[in-house]
C-alpha cells in the first residue's frame, strides 16, 4: 500500500486534472481571442496547463482556480508576443456562428455582424484587446483582471474605456451591419 502522503498528491493532480479540463473551453476561447489562430490558441492552452500542473502547489485558494489558470495564460501569451511580433492572422476566424434555426438573411446578418466585431477586437492595441475580452467577454471583475494581467485597477478600467472607444469607432467606419453594435457598446 502506498504512503497516504502520496495518494494525497495523487488525488490532488485528479482532481486539478479535471478542474483543468473544465477551464480548457474558458481558456481557449481566452488564447483564441487574442492571438487569432487555432493553433497558437492550442499551444497557449497547453502551455498554460503544463505551467500550471507544474506548479499546482502555488495555488493557496481552490477557488480561484480559474482567475489562476487566466493569470498563466495571460503571461504564455505576453511570452509568445515577445517571442514573434506579427500577430494579425484573422485569416481562420469561424464565420459559422448562429446556431439557432433561422433564416438565411438573419444568418447571414448575423455573421456578418460577428464578423465585423471580431476584425474590430482583432485591430486593438494587444493590451486593450485582453481587457477587453476578459471584461466583456468572459465577465471577469476589474480586480480579476488586475490580478490576472497583473496591472493596476486604474490601467484596466483606462484600457478598457480606450478599448470600447476604438471599437465604437472601428464599428462605425465598416459597413451598416455592425451599427446595431455600435449602439450597444456603452461609452
Amino acid at each position: 500500500m502506498p504512503p497516504v502522503g502520496l495518494l494525497r498528491f495523487i488525488s490532488r493532480t485528479r482532481q486539478l486534472e479535471e478542474k483543468l479540463a473544465e477551464n480548457r473551453a474558458r481558456l481557449w476561447r481566452l488564447a483564441y481571442s487574442w492571438c487569432h489562430n487555432r493553433a497558437t490558441a492550442d499551444d497557449l492552452v497547453q502551455e498554460t496547463y503544463a505551467k500550471a500542473l507544474a506548479r499546482h502547489a502555488q495555488l493557496r485558494d481552490p477557488e480561484a482556480l480559474s482567475g489562476w489558470l487566466c493569470s498563466i495564460l495571460a503571461n504564455c501569451w505576453h511570452d509568445q508576443l515577445r517571442r514573434r511580433k506579427d500577430m494579425t492572422d484573422i485569416d481562420e476566424v469561424d464565420e459559422s456562428v448562429c446556431v439557432d434555426e433561422c433564416c438565411p438573411e438573419e444568418t447571414c446578418l448575423q455573421n456578418e455582424i460577428v464578423s465585423n466585431v471580431r476584425q474590430a477586437v482583432a485591430r486593438l492595441p494587444a493590451g486593450q484587446r485582453e481587457v477587453v475580452t476578459l471584461v466583456d467577454l468572459e465577465e471577469f471583475s476589474y480586480a480579476e483582471v488586475a490580478a490576472i494581467l497583473e496591472i493596476p485597477i486604474g490601467t484596466v478600467m483606462s484600457r478598457l474605456s480606450r478599448a470600447r472607444i476604438a471599437l465604437r469607432e472601428k464599428l462605425r467606419e465598416q459597413q451598416p451591419a455592425a451599427s446595431a453594435v455600435v449602439r450597444r457598446i456603452k461609452a
